[in-house]
């Protein structure tokens, strides 16, 4: 402020030396120097102010409130029935395209697990309509496009991105692929046999493997417990790949979302050209139903590492639940919200016992999902970091959560909401997905309300129905010498869980 007193006042005497000198400028030349000062005290005084601006602590900040309006994308249909939703964005000369086929791994029979992700390899690496599998990855360099293909649980998706100028080139190399994949013989032996090597490495990670064996017991029986084994891979043929396409590759089982420099007439134009005759009499992926098998226990897997990785599970909860934004919030106090959550506060900030500590709902989009909560920590520390994950769902269920925790919460989950839109392929992909796996309706236009509408007592509510510490399935991997004082002091079923069996 001192500073900004002294420019004032060199100001005024400046301004003293304009009038004094007034009548030896021309009127014209006098308004140019008032505005040239005028604009100095405007710049220097709003300096000012942010300075102090700045010196305010950020919680006595106030802000205006948030404005965000959902910006869906348009929709139409292909002659064929296919369904495309589209988004014109001129921000950047791109185009980027989503293709997703109901079809995942779900529909794979247990003894041939890993089909899925052979054929989501092949699909992209096994050449299509008149290019073999080197040209057509040389087609897709010529045009520096990026083009991916993945298999989910439900689920095949395709991905490409590149210029809007290679736009035609880009769809036509797209529909070559999903309508006339060649299947190269030799490129399925390649990468039969680096899944094969993927799944022998296995142990290596022992995060996954601790939620592999997690999802195989608690959904035991059903394809969602199923992962690719040796066994399995080694079963798939290339016929089992090509079959599996022509079962379920087809109009009616896929849906498109297309987004970029472009009109919506453009799109549908190139699309219809591209996919309008594409055929419909693929089958409709069945999806079998589940039961809840309520494992309970300790499995361990024992593996040379100086830590221990700690998960704990059961079934939780699916889209269409009321109870879902109620949930959200509890999971962010218990471990979902970092530093913020209790766990992390109680594990890592309070004791030290592990670096990252965490619990989610994982949401089902057909099926209930899972919760989990998990961690890693040194072999001697396991039965201590486990009673204390224990306690803090203990207490969400026995305790009132405090309003300081509900309103960071819910602020914070409002807040980040918003950011999930920051793109507009990936709001229309989302939207895209939303009414595929029919979750309700106006669900992203009421999200924030509800989350704003959970109360202290909706915490404590749906703690105790969804959270069971005494009755969770907990998975150890790790070292089980070492982890042997542990299981004494937690005294619970044990059951060893070979690695072998698992690969």
């Amino acid at each position: 402020m001192m500073q900004l007193r002294r420019r004032v006042m060199m100001l005024m005497a400046v301004w003293t030396m304009v009038l004094v000198t007034a009548t030896l400028v021309s009127a014209a030349e006098q308004q140019a120097a008032e505005q040239h000062i005028g604009h100095y005290i405007k710049q220097h005084g709003q300096q000012g102010d942010e300075k102090q601006r700045a010196e305010q602590r950020p919680d006595d900040l106030v802000f205006l409130p948030l404005e965000f309006s959902i910006e869906y994308p348009e929709k139409f249909r292909l002659n064929n029935g296919i369904q495309v939703y589209f988004k014109e964005d001129y921000e950047v000369p791109l185009l980027d395209v989503t293709v997703v086929v109901d079809a995942g791994k779900v529909g794979v029979p247990n003894k041939k697990a890993g089909l899925a992700e052979l054929l989501a390899v092949l699909l992209r690496s096994g050449g299509a309509g008149p290019w073999s599998a080197e040209q057509f990855d040389q087609q897709l360099e010529a045009l520096a496009a990026d083009m991916q293909v993945s298999a989910g649980s439900y689920t095949t998706t395709v991905t490409l991105s590149l210029l809007r100028e290679d736009a035609e080139q880009g769809l036509a190399l797209l529909e070559a692929m999903l309508r006339q994949p060649r299947f190269d013989e030799q490129r399925f032996e390649i990468k039969r046999q680096q899944l094969l090597e993927s799944i022998r490495r296995r142990g290596d990670n022992a995060g996954a493997l601790a939620r592999q064996l997690l999802m195989a017991r608690l959904y035991a029986g059903h394809p969602l417990a199923t992962f690719a084994s040796q066994q399995s891979v080694a079963a798939v043929c290339l016929d089992d790949i090509k079959q599996h396409y022509r079962r379920y590759f087809s109009a009616q089982n896929t849906r498109i979302v297309i987004s970029g420099a472009l009109s919506c007439p453009e799109a549908q134009a190139w699309l219809e050209q591209t996919f309008g005759d594409w055929h419909t009499d693929g089958e409709r992926q069945q999806i079998p139903a589940f039961a809840d098998s309520d494992p309970a226990g300790i499995l361990v897997v024992d593996r040379p590492l100086p830590q221990t990785t700690v998960l704990l599970g059961e079934i939780g909860i699916e889209k269409s639940n009321p109870d879902l934004h109620a949930v959200q919030v509890m999971n962010y106090i218990l471990g979902g919200g970092g530093f913020g959550s209790r766990l992390m506060r109680e594990v890592r900030s309070n004791r030290g016992l592990a670096y990252s500590v965490y619990s989610y709902f994982s949401v089902g989009r057909r099926l209930l999902g899972p919760f989990i909560a998990g961690c890693g920590t040194k072999n001697a520390s396991v039965a201590e970091v486990v009673t204390l994950m224990r306690q803090q769902m203990t207490q969400m269920r026995e305790q009132p959560v405090t309003m300081q925790e509900l309103e960071q919460a819910k602020l914070s989950l409002v807040n980040s909401f918003v950011f999930a839109f920051d793109n507009s392929h990936a709001l229309a992909n989302r939207i895209m997905k939303q009414e595929m796996y029919g979750y309700p309706e106006n669900y992203l236009e009421e999200y924030r309300q509800r989350i704003a509408a959970v109360s202290v007592a909706d915490v404590q509510r749906v703690a105790r129905c969804y959270l069971h510490p005494d009755k969770q399935l907990l998975i150890l991997i790790g070292d089980r010498q070492q982890l042997q004082p542990s299981l004494d002091i937690l005294g619970e079923t044990v059951e060893e869980v070979a690695l072998d069996s698992l690969l």
